[in-house]
């Protein structure tokens, strides 16, 4: 009698349901040589996830978005900008005019990733109480485990220290001081 050939497990909804949960349990995303490793560093970047958001509503030159993203240099900005361009998010279209002349806007597959990144977005600033609540408590833990952990080296080293001063004291101790 032949054995029954074992059947993979169906399977989950879950895993159906999301191409990136998909994605992840084949590994790919999680190997180091994934190609989709820097596009997700390129897009989640903290310049790269502003400079989609402000993109999404219409095309803007490049003074607009440095003032629009406070605090990105020029540099970081200029290179995300180049980053979201090489993986296709963003286009540049530069005007044959002087001065020179360049907008940036998204392309539709950045306006796809820009609707991603909103929903990150939205849910971090209508979740920042509740984070900024859970910093707050798990500071105040580690300060509470640092200065415990302080005090009871400190005691630990006045109990040494004690003890080495009275035994240095005694007349039976031996002294490993020249005399």
């Amino acid at each position: 009698m032949k054995a029954p050939l074992s059947q993979s497990p169906a399977p989950s909804a879950v895993a159906t349901e999301s191409p990136l949960l998909e994605q992840m349990q084949r590994g790919q995303l999680l190997a180091a040589a994934c190609p989709s490793r820097e596009v997700l560093k390129h897009m989640t970047s903290r310049w790269g996830v502003l400079v989609l958001l402000v993109l999404e509503t219409r095309m803007h030159r490049f003074s607009e978005l440095r003032r629009t993203i406070d605090g990105v240099s020029e540099r970081m900005l200029a290179q995300t900008l180049q980053w979201l361009e090489s993986d296709g998010l963003v286009d540049r279209i530069a005007y044959d005019i002087v001065p020179p002349h360049v907008e940036y806007r998204l392309t539709p597959l950045g306006q796809e990733a820009a609707e991603k990144v909103r929903g990150l977005a939205d849910w971090i600033e209508t979740s920042l109480p509740r984070i900024l609540q859970a910093q707050d408590e798990r500071r105040k833990e580690a300060a509470g485990r640092t200065s415990e952990g302080k005090r009871d080296a400190s005691a630990h080293l006045l109990a040494a220290g004690g003890n080495e001063r009275r035994a240095a004291r005694s007349p039976n101790a031996e002294s490993n001081w020249p005399t």
